[in-house]
């Protein structure tokens, strides 16, 4: 193939499926998405860095585009179907004699069907640049959504969160020698956000009037009374920006094969607007700390380093194993700005890092079929100190199945269905007085998720 070719070629794919993301829905109700490969998704996400058969690891590992030699195209999608429920109560003015519950429901399943698609091609050059392999791809590798009912009764703690990225992806390979190689990718990343919350304008104006909380009690001549004059505070902000992916490749024998890969940190600085409903509590109107304007937040998408093994026990017979550790680390809080840099609103999140651990197993049943199996145990980043409704997370456990048929020896299709199951998730969050919070919210999250995908790839 000529060099002038394969970059024609990626542009246009590049060009092209960029268009197809932005009409789809990619964001799901986790932070962290695996699902960039069907074949992946059916042994458990294990073997993501050592993929031998995989347009997808353009962006998990380019330097196992390598073991591709043929020009291949992919495309995939998975189906990310999220069940959850609450039962809690909260509190205003908790610690107060003037204490009472918050009215309201469980707000419903916050969870949601959700596609994820996912596409990308690889062309091995030839030549004069033998041993160097192109790729792009266009993924969503990070995505949040979780919507509850009005009126429920963690209403002031979350409402609506909706974050959506999407990764432009190109990388190159080079095989440094027989069984070696390396290589690196440029991310193109979109983030767009959303969130909202209720907000209780009657607690604010009866605590923080001249006389205090007494003012609260439903015998107060005051007019203005806590959970009977809410409004809805929404932030809605994007933004563009960079990162890296770079990994390697040994594979000493036929037999075995070890990657490793690493995707830098992207900081994105969303800018978009602050919007205060008061449309139920005229006397804040005029106030200027619930004055709608441009704001925005700050927002860091996390490292991720991966180490895979594959081994062969036969030709027909493949075991596969994973290591990932993800720096949440660096999503300490979420703070929301006005333009003037003045924070109006924080989200305290607290995180960790986690490690995810996989296992799974490839049979060859013929040329034709192949089936795959595994298992993972995934660690939350969250806690059980700051855990929010946004993301009522908590450590699981990943099963998983799947299938590739070839139907030639250009074309093939793939199917994967995973169980998550999740554990209990709490929720312990206090009120906050200082920042305009008077309602606190306790309870436990039951959850779990399937997910289902099919793939398509074709080699010319």
């Amino acid at each position: 193939m000529h060099t002038a070719s394969s970059f024609t070629r990626i542009s246009a794919l590049a060009i092209g499926i960029a268009g197809v993301l932005a009409l789809g829905q990619a964001h799901a109700s986790g932070f962290q998405l695996r699902e960039q490969s069907v074949k992946n998704l059916g042994r458990a996400n294990a073997g993501s860095a050592v993929m031998n058969d995989d347009a997808s690891t353009v962006s998990l590992n380019p330097a196992a585009m390598s073991n591709i030699d043929k020009n291949t195209v992919q495309a995939d999608v998975t189906m990310i179907d999220l069940d959850a429920d609450f039962t809690g109560s909260g509190t205003v003015l908790p610690g107060t004699p003037l204490a009472r519950p918050v009215t309201g429901g469980n707000g419903g399943d916050p969870g949601d069907q959700t596609f994820v698609p996912n596409m990308a091609a690889v062309f091995p050059m030839h030549g004069n640049l033998e041993g160097m392999t192109l790729g792009v791809s266009v993924g969503a590798p990070f995505g949040l959504k979780t919507e509850y009912e009005p009126g429920w009764v963690g209403r002031y703690k979350a409402q609506t969160s909706d974050l959506k990225t999407v990764d432009l992806t190109m990388s190159a390979s080079f095989e440094m020698t027989d069984g070696i190689s390396v290589g690196l990718g440029l991310i193109y990343e979109r983030a767009e956000a959303t969130l909202t919350k209720a907000i209780d304008f009657g607690s604010i104006a009866c605590a923080t009037a001249p006389g205090g909380a007494a003012n609260c009690s439903p015998l107060a001549p005051f007019p203005f009374k806590p959970q009977a004059h809410d409004g809805l505070f929404k932030v809605e902000g994007d933004n563009t920006s960079w990162g890296a992916v770079i990994g390697a490749q040994i594979a000493p024998s036929d037999k075995l094969a070890i990657g490793v890969s690493y995707r830098t940190e992207i900081d994105h600085d969303l800018e978009g607007t602050l919007d205060f409903d008061t449309s139920r509590a005229a006397f804040v109107a005029a106030n200027p700390r619930f004055a709608n304007g441009a704001g925005g937040a700050q927002l860091t998408t996390p490292s991720i380093l991966t180490a895979s093994i594959r081994y062969g026990f036969n030709d027909d017979f493949r075991l596969l194993a994973d290591f990932q550790q993800t720096g949440w680390s660096s999503l300490e809080k979420v703070e929301i700005t006005r333009e003037n840099g003045i924070i109006v609103g924080s989200e305290d999140f607290s995180w960790e890092d986690t490690t995810f651990l996989s296992v799974g197993l490839e049979y060859d049943i013929s040329d034709a079929f192949t089936l795959r199996g595994g298992v993972a145990q995934d660690e939350s980043p969250t806690n059980d100190k700051s855990r929010t409704p946004r993301l009522p997370d908590e450590d699981r456990m990943l099963y998983s199945i799947g299938m590739s048929w070839n139907v030639s020896e250009a074309f093939t299709v793939d199917a994967a269905y995973q169980r998550i199951n999740i554990d209990d998730p709490t929720i312990n969050l206090p009120a906050n007085f200082a920042a305009g919070e008077f309602s606190s919210l306790n309870g436990t999250y039951s959850g779990s998720a399937n997910l289902f995908g099919v793939s398509a790839q074709y080699r010319f």
